[in-house]
């Protein structure tokens, strides 16, 4: 008899594998006396209803309610521009397919002038477009070559694990677009922002001269994920290679314009399949080729996400077999500082987890090395005041109503030399 984590497993993989709008097949659970029923997605719109929708009297103003407040999330998009919805990436740890559908779903060219010029009048606006893109800015305007293929394809990616034969790449469209928009009377930059797939963007030499020459502030957000092979393919991303080589046009391109331009990669810490010896691959990458990520992703179960069923049930979706997962707080805490190993702070953590690895090799001088045989000073701070902080947190619960539990702050009774001559 299945466990209720098998039970959940094989809800996430037919959840999934039924996502096309074109070939679905309703979905059917029985709880108790009433059945829960899972009809297939919509279909997606037209490029006529799109313009309709986005060609709506918005105001392009945060809601009366508010009264003048900051709202954040509303200062970064304030001045983008949607050009697209949907994605067919397909990756385990994302939900886009879930709530926009895995089929791209485009305003015209003239739409998106049209929004541009609105913009461009409004005497709020200060002439920069922060992003112009979607889900994925480069799948603008693509699709599946072959109708016939797509009513019965139920690939849950076209580009993974390699790009199929009947999509349609063609970058043109977008490559107009964007010298259009940035031609706009009253608009003087206009910048991607959105994410890109890198495998998608490599094909096609225009777009990456557009893109680095006109479209990118000085530093551009990538999000390769992961180095390890193993980790890249339950995530459903492209191999790290792919990186590599855009990484490479992209400063070849920047150079061709005369700007010294960067990227900042984008890694995930604890995703499903993600251990120790992962991570340490990753590190050593990355003090290889000089990235010190300021932002750190830690991977969060997620709606409907294939990650999530990896992550409670501890197997892949697809084949059944075990796989690792970091849930302890421990284990979590050591990924993320061996992202971060160049920081003092995470000496010790990273000192632990190399131990852990049998990477012992990793510690000392030597060029290759990720920290020093010796803690540094900021490093034994950070530690001191730590403890002293937990010790506080502790002494304070003496006087808390009875029954409280300790804060979650990582000190444990009876773990260090203060607390057993307290006790004393």
């Amino acid at each position: 008899m299945k466990s209720d984590k098998d039970k959940f497993l094989e809800m996430a993989r037919l959840a999934h594998r039924e996502t096309s709008p074109f070939n679905a097949k309703t979905l059917t659970q029985r709880h108790g006396s009433r059945t829960v029923v899972v009809t297939p997605p919509q279909l997606p719109v037209t490029q006529d209803r799109m313009d309709y929708y986005y060609g709506l009297p918005y105001t392009r103003r945060a809601h009366p309610s508010y009264a003048g407040s900051t709202i954040p999330a509303w200062e970064m998009i304030k001045d983008s521009v949607t050009i697209m919805r949907g994605c067919f990436g397909g990756c385990t740890f994302c939900s886009i397919t879930a709530h926009q559908g895995r089929t791209i779903q485009s305003r015209s060219e003239g739409s998106v002038l049209r929004e541009l010029s609105g913009m461009a009048s409004d005497p709020n606006f200060k002439g920069v477009v922060s992003d112009i893109g979607g889900p994925t800015a480069n799948m603008y305007q693509m699709r599946c070559t072959e109708p016939e293929v797509e009513k019965i394809c139920k690939r849950q990616s076209c580009v993974h694990p390699v790009v199929c034969k009947f999509l349609g790449t063609d970058h043109g469209p977008l490559v107009s677009l964007m010298k259009k928009s940035r031609a706009t009377p009253g608009v003087k930059k206009v910048f991607v922002a959105s994410g890109i797939r890198m495998d998608l963007a490599r094909l096609s030499p225009e777009y990456m001269k557009e893109l680095a020459a006109h479209h990118v502030s000085g530093r551009m957000k990538v999000a390769p994920e992961h180095s390890s092979p193993k980790v890249l393919e339950l995530m459903k991303k492209p191999r790290h290679h792919t990186f590599e080589e855009f990484a490479k046009k992209f400063e070849e391109e920047s150079k061709k314009a005369g700007k010294n331009q960067f990227l900042v990669p984008y890694f995930i810490a604890s995703h499903p399949g993600s251990d120790l010896a992962a991570m340490i691959d990753l590190a050593v990458f990355l003090k290889k080729n000089g990235y010190k990520p300021d932002q750190v992703q830690d991977f969060i179960p997620g709606p409907h996400d294939l990650a999530t069923a990896m992550y409670y049930t501890g197997k892949n979706p697809e084949t059944g077999l075990p796989m690792p997962v970091a849930k302890g707080m421990r284990d979590r805490r050591l990924q993320r500082a061996l992202m971060q190993f160049f920081k003092p702070e995470n000496y010790f953590e990273v000192r632990e987890a190399l131990l852990a690895a049998g990477r012992k090799d990793l510690i000392g001088t030597g060029c290759d090395c990720l920290i020093g045989p010796n803690p540094p000073k900021e490093a034994i701070m950070a530690r001191r005041a730590k403890s002293e902080k937990d010790f506080h947190e502790h002494t304070h619960m003496k006087d808390a109503p009875k029954g409280t539990k300790p804060p979650k702050s990582g000190y444990r009774p009876g773990r260090s030399s203060w607390e057993r001559r307290e006790r004393k």
